[in-house]
């Protein structure tokens, strides 16, 4: 049992809580809170997660929230715990130090405990234990991960638990990570490490603390804290959020003898009431991310039993002014401005420039009016990125086909509005070096993998990623060279309905060349496949690659998706003629400034080139159901106006049916009759079919030819022609062989019909 961190970094925060802390943005009560009693013990709780190196200028706002949210008349009853992902994925500031800065801000506010996060080995499992926790030398604070075993183990490598003295009880902070862990860092990170299922492990430990065994470890109160968590928050509600499979819903059989929950991973805001197994409830709670607010949950508790009592649970709005009277506040300030200082020699350089904002994408925006970022839609800066990792590897390392990206390893914009306050070289339209690194601040090696045309499609069907996952859904950036449709009604496996690559149809035994970070081609975010393939490591880091690109190539948004949901259309031909009925659907990108469609043009497109608009239909929010007869042309284009998003079919000609030959009269003499030859031809889609049509009579080496020009069947969707054939001179049988000769739309076809010819 160790006590409590030095209560010497806290300070009384009376002077700030009033006027400078935001209303909450969610409260849960769930059970009175009256005044304690004198034997009851008050644990006051501070929670972050995925805090992800935000270290600029509004963490010393944050700092003020977390230092109010102190009880200033019981400094030993404070517990600062983290959910994990407090490093990693960082801000240029605090990336291009290693994340230190970070590390010094959360020592200055006292962290004591954090489940560790998968970000949190974005650089290794080497370099997390050795240089960010280096025996507590460097972390302050308690790393614990009670699910990350060595390899092929059950031993963990992490602290389990911490356990902490407040008033006379004894309470211990279990943490767990996300079992994904794996699919989410480069593999070869972790290659040494299991990781566990998280709830299992978690319920072990709480039941050995709670089993009355001393030697293995007491304690009278147990919080729980994972690095994983709901899929939604603001807007949703707890029972709704349960009821799906996953990590979140088995935390409900977590045992009574856990007190409350903190979590973290899925950047969600909530502070929920969930049940206890046996009855009772206890408080579960996540702040959302990048130091928005601060988690906030109070324990009443009976100290003679241990019992809670009573709880409350709260996110509080980081502060909207910083109170640098606050001793901890100051200290947290002079360690940003210190970070600032450094990052700015490099991170103030221009670099690029951009014509406007270049984003991720986002959903709507939360509560406090934050855009929500959406890595199920496709964005604007995603296949920006996907340009950039095609056309920045040099052709004598790889030259690549096409560029993928993860959502996932996106963690900032490109913004054209500039910021000459805080750099004078930021003016609008400037991208700067540490503006660009936030982008992509993970610092990957760039590899190409060899994937077959089979392979690739396997890729992009896992876009649907596994059942418990994360998120249900991980939408890939790709080079503006692709083009992808889909059916996400179809069953798993067969979803994506086609694929285009430089205005070719994918060939699946073709190998091509796919460029990409090492975290995904690795098979990170479960993309799997990627391992089918042959890597190459590059040798190229993927910083490099995107800084020379913004050099060398002015930066606009392009709107025109490369991924669109189509239904009921040809995967990829159609038949000419064919009358055709399609929904396209997604059709709006959801990255900032897109445009909304207005309509979707019909484009002919002639063997030479030359394109013509046929139809033009109506977009109504993001979906267009398309008619249209295909026509005699090498393709045709369904292109949303005003974006320029485009879905391409083939078009091929249709095979009619000779569907009657007959010959007038049925009593041919020898000599004398001029028989005619009717041929009736139709269509596979019940039109007209225009041509002519060739008859040829062979026998006893006599051939005679006709030809007829086809004309409309009156009132039925059908062509006919008439053929008058000479005088058959002799007796017999004579094969007659009408063939329909095509044309620009139709393959030829041929029947015969045997002629008998009577003597006169």
């Amino acid at each position: 049992m160790s006590a409590i961190r030095s209560s010497g970094r806290r300070f009384s925060a009376t002077a700030i809580i009033t006027g400078l802390v935001a209303a909450p943005l969610s409260v849960v009560a769930v059970t009175a809170s009256p005044a304690a009693a004198a034997d009851d013990v008050v644990i006051n709780l501070i929670g972050v997660n995925d805090f992800h190196g935000r270290i600029n200028s509004s963490t010393t706002k944050w700092a003020t929230t977390v230092e109010s949210l102190r009880n200033a008349s019981e400094t030993d009853s404070d517990l600062f715990v983290g959910a994990g992902d407090l490093i990693g994925a960082s801000e240029f500031t605090s990336a291009v130090s290693n994340d230190q800065p970070t590390i010094d801000v959360l020592n200055t506010l006292g962290l004591d405990a954090s489940a560790v996060g998968n970000h949190e080995f974005d650089r290794g499992w080497a370099d997390l234990r050795d240089r960010v926790i280096a025996n507590n030398t460097n972390a302050k604070w308690k790393y614990l991960g009670a699910n990350v075993y060595q390899k092929g183990t059950q031993t963990p490598v992490l602290p389990e638990y911490a356990e902490f003295t407040v008033g006379e009880l004894t309470v211990a902070v279990v943490g767990a990570v996300t079992e994904e862990t794996p699919s989410l860092v480069s593999p070869g990170g972790v290659a040494d490490l299991t990781f566990g299922e998280p709830v299992q492990a978690v319920t072990r430990v709480a039941d050995k603390l709670s089993d009355g065994n001393e030697a293995n470890g007491e304690a009278d109160v147990i919080v729980a804290t994972f690095h994983s968590g709901a899929a939604h928050g603001t807007g949703s509600d707890y029972a709704k959020e349960a009821a799906t499979a996953g990590e979140f819903q088995r935390m409900a059989q977590l045992p009574a003898s856990v007190d409350a929950i903190f979590n973290g991973h899925t950047h969600q805001v909530y502070a929920w009431d969930a049940p206890k197994p046996g009855g009772g409830t206890r408080p579960i709670l996540q702040t959302g991310e990048y130091a928005a607010n601060v988690g906030h949950v109070t324990l009443t508790v009976d100290a003679a039993t241990g019992d809670v009592k009573s709880y409350q649970a709260e996110n509080v709005a980081a502060a909207k002014e910083a109170d640098l009277a606050n001793p901890v506040v100051a200290q947290v300030d002079q360690i940003v401005k210190a970070a600032q200082a450094k990052a700015a020699e490099i991170g103030n350089q221009p670099i690029g420039r951009l014509t406007a904002d270049v984003t991720r994408a986002y959903a709507g925006v939360d509560a406090s009016g934050k855009p929500v970022e959406d890595r199920g839609a496709e964005s604007t800066l995603g296949d920006l990125v996907a340009n950039a990792l095609r056309d920045g590897v040099p052709a004598e390392v790889a030259d690549p086909d096409l560029g993928i990206v993860n959502p996932g390893g996106l963690r900032a914009d490109l913004r054209f509005q500039g910021d000459p306050a805080s750099n004078p070289a930021n003016t609008d339209g400037v991208i700067t070096y540490g503006e660009a690194n936030d982008v992509l601040p993970f610092v990957n090696n760039i590899w190409t993998v060899e994937l077959t045309g089979a392979q690739l499609r396997r890729v992009l069907e896992q876009q649907w990623q596994p059942a418990g996952a994360g998120r249900p859904f991980l939408h890939l950036g790709l080079s503006d060279n692709v083009e992808v449709t889909y059916d996400s009604t179809q069953p798993a496996g067969e979803r994506i309905t086609s694929v285009r690559i430089d205005d070719q149809w994918l060939d699946s035994k073709k190998v091509y060349r796919v460029s990409t970070f090492s975290f995904l081609g690795a098979g990170g975010d479960n993309f799997t496949a990627f391992r089918d393939g042959t890597a190459k490591d590059t040798g190229l880091v993927d910083r490099d690659v995107w800084m020379k690109y913004l050099r060398d190539h002015p930066v606009s948004p392009d709107f025109a998706k490369q991924q669109v949901e189509v239904r009921d259309l040809k995967p990829r031909k159609v038949t000419m003629g064919a009358r055709v009925r399609t929904k396209l659907s997604g059709l709006d990108l959801a990255s900032t400034g897109a445009p909304k469609n207005t309509s979707v043009e019909v484009v002919r497109v002639r063997a030479n080139g030359k394109r013509k608009v046929i139809k033009t239909v109506p977009v109504t929010d993001g979906a267009a159901t398309v008619k249209f007869a295909a026509p005699a042309a090498q393709a045709i284009e369904l292109v949303a106006q005003p974006s320029g998003t485009t879905v391409t079919r083939e078009l091929r000609k249709t095979r009619p049916k000779i569907k009657q030959v007959r010959v007038f009269p049925k009593v041919v003499k020898a000599g004398k009759t001029r028989p005619r030859v009717k041929v009736v031809v139709q269509a596979n889609n019940d039109g007209k079919v225009a041509g002519r049509v060739k008859v040829v009579v062979k026998g006893q080496g006599y051939k005679a030819k006709a030809f007829g020009k086809l004309a409309k069947v009156k009132g039925k969707p059908r062509s006919k022609v008439n053929v008058r054939l000479p005088r058959l001179p002799k007796p017999g049988v004579y094969t007659v062989r009408a063939k329909y000769l095509g044309n620009n739309k139709y393959n030829p076809q041929k029947k015969s019909y045997n002629l008998r010819v009577n003597r006169r």
